[in-house]
C-alpha cells in the first residue's frame, strides 16, 4: 500500500499561514502573533497525528458469488479490510477500481472505527466488510483492484489515502443463450434422440428376443417369442447407444476481425461466434447427447461433455473464457475430420463465409443427422449454396437473436435461409 500528501487544501492553507505568522511575528516583534501560529501548527499536526498514529490497514480479501461471471450476468463481491487502530478514527470513503471487463458501482462509505484499546481484539484488529455488484462486460480473465481508502480529521485538515494493491482475478465466461431444445424437432435429427430416449425410459422392457444358445439361463427364456416363432427364445438386452454430436468453431483470424487475436472480448463478431457455440453446446448436451467440441483444424477445445452432465458445461465457460483467435485456416479441409464418419448433430459456427467457402463445407454435411452451419457474416449467396449442400443454416451476429436463428435454422427444410 502507499499514501500521498497528508494534508487537504485547508490543511494545506492553515500550514501555510502558520509559517506566515512566524515570519511575520519575528520580523515585526508580534509575540501573539507567534502564539497564534504555534496552535494553528499544533492543530496542523494533532489532525495528522489522529490519522496516521496508531493506526494500521493490514490487508483486503475479496470474495466473489458466484465466482465466474457470465457476460451480462452478476456477481456480488464481498472485500474485507483489516484495520489495526488504537484510537477512534473519523469515517471516509473507499473505492475499488474495476476493470474493462466489469460494470458497477465500486464505492461508498467507509464507516467509523472506535478505539481498539477497549474490547481487546487482538491488539486492535478489526474486520470491515464492503459489498458491491458486478457485471459482466467483457469475455476474459480481469483483475479487481486496487481498493483505495480515504479518511479525514474532523476538521478537515488531514487526509489520509490508502491504497491496497492486492488485487483479485475475476473470471469472465462467455454468456449461454437459451435455445430451443432439438426433442421439439425430433424429425430433424433423423430420429436418432427420440429413438433413444424411448429406449433409456423403457426399463426392463428394453428387451430383445434371440434363438437360444447352450449355456443360456432358463430363466431367461422368452415364452411369447418362444411361441410365435415355434423355437427357444431367450431374453437379450438391448444395445443402447448414447447419441452424439459435435460442436465446431472456426477460429481462423480472417474470417473475424484482427482484434480476435490479441484479446477475448475485443471482437464482437468472434463474441456471438463463441456465445453460440457454448449455447449450442449447453443445449445438446441437456437434451442427452455426448457432445464433442473442437475447432476447425480439429484441435479439441475441451474434453467430450457425457449428456446430461451440466456440471461439465459450467467448467467449459471457464476454459472458453480465454479462447482467442488463430492465423490458421483450416475450414476448408474440414471434412476431412469426418471423413468416413457420421454422427448426430454437427454444428458448425464461423465468421465470414464465402460462397467457395461453403462449397467446400458441403460434404460435411452428409455425415450428420442434422448439420447446422451459423455464420456472422455471410458473403453473398453463401448461405444458400450450404443450404442446396444439405446444411440447416442461420445467420448469428451481435445484433441478431441467437434463439430465434436456432429454432428457425432447425424447424425448416434445409432450403430456407434466415438472417
Amino acid at each position: 500500500m502507499r499514501s500521498v500528501w497528508p494534508l487537504t487544501v485547508r490543511g494545506t492553507g492553515a500550514l501555510v499561514l502558520a509559517i506566515a505568522c512566524f515570519i511575520v511575528a519575528n520580523e515585526a516583534s508580534i509575540v501573539e502573533l507567534m502564539y497564534f501560529g504555534i496552535l494553528l501548527l499544533a492543530v496542523v499536526v494533532a489532525s495528522i497525528a489522529s490519522l496516521y498514529v496508531g493506526r494500521r490497514s493490514d490487508a483486503v480479501t475479496r470474495a466473489l458469488v458466484p465466482d465466474v461471471v457470465p457476460v451480462g450476468g452478476d456477481a456480488r463481491v464481498s472485500v474485507r479490510v483489516e484495520v489495526r487502530t488504537a484510537l477512534p478514527t473519523a469515517p471516509g470513503t473507499w473505492r475499488d477500481a474495476l476493470p474493462k471487463g466489469l460494470r458497477g458501482k465500486a464505492e461508498g462509505a467507509f464507516p467509523a472505527l472506535g478505539s481498539g484499546l477497549r474490547g481487546g481484539e487482538r491488539g486492535g484488529a478489526r474486520s470491515i466488510d464492503l459489498m458491491y455488484t458486478v457485471t459482466g462486460a467483457r469475455r476474459g480473465v480481469h483483475s479487481l483492484g486496487p481498493l483505495t481508502v480515504r479518511s479525514s480529521d474532523p476538521f478537515g485538515l488531514a487526509r489520509r489515502t490508502v491504497v491496497f494493491s492486492q488485487r483479485t482475478p475475476v473470471t469472465v465466461a462467455p454468456a449461454i443463450v437459451e435455445l430451443p431444445p432439438l426433442v421439439d424437432y425430433a424429425g430433424a435429427t433423423g430420429g436418432m434422440l427420440h429413438t433413444t430416449t424411448d429406449q433409456l425410459g423403457q426399463g426392463a422392457d428394453n428387451l430383445v428376443a434371440r434363438p437360444y444358445a447352450p449355456g443360456d439361463s432358463m430363466r431367461r427364456i422368452h415364452w411369447r417369442a418362444t411361441a410365435h416363432r415355434d423355437e427357444l427364445m431367450v431374453r437379450q438386452e438391448e444395445q443402447e447407444s448414447t447419441p452424439e454430436a459435435a460442436v465446431v468453431i472456426d477460429r481462423a483470424a480472417l474470417r473475424w476481425s484482427p482484434e480476435a487475436l490479441r484479446a477475448p472480448g475485443a471482437d464482437p463478431g468472434f463474441e456471438a461466434g463463441i456465445s453460440a457455440c457454448v449455447s449450442a453446446v449447453a443445449r445438446l448436451v441437456h437434451d442427452g447427447y455426448a457432445v464433442e467440441v473442437l475447432d476447425t483444424e480439429g484441435t479439441v477445445l475441451v474434453d467430450r461433455i457425457d449428456g446430461g452432465d451440466m456440471t461439465e458445461v459450467d467448467a467449459m465457460l471457464v476454459h472458453f473464457a480465454t479462447i482467442t483467435a488463430h492465423r490458421d485456416d483450416t475450414l476448408p479441409r474440414l471434412s476431412r475430420l469426418f471423413a468416413g464418419a457420421s454422427t448426430g448433430p454437427i454444428v458448425l459456427i464461423v465468421g465470414r463465409l464465402d460462397p467457395a467457402d461453403a462449397v467446400a463445407v458441403g460434404p460435411v454435411s452428409h455425415h450428420s443427422t442434422l448439420p447446422l452451419l451459423l455464420s456472422a457474416a455471410p458473403v453473398g449467396d453463401a448461405l444458400d449454396i450450404a443450404a442446396d449442400h444439405g446444411w440447416h443454416v442461420a445467420a448469428i451476429g451481435p445484433d441478431r437473436d441467437l434463439g430465434s436463428a436456432w429454432a428457425n435454422a432447425i424447424g425448416r427444410g434445409v432450403h430456407h435461409v434466415f438472417g
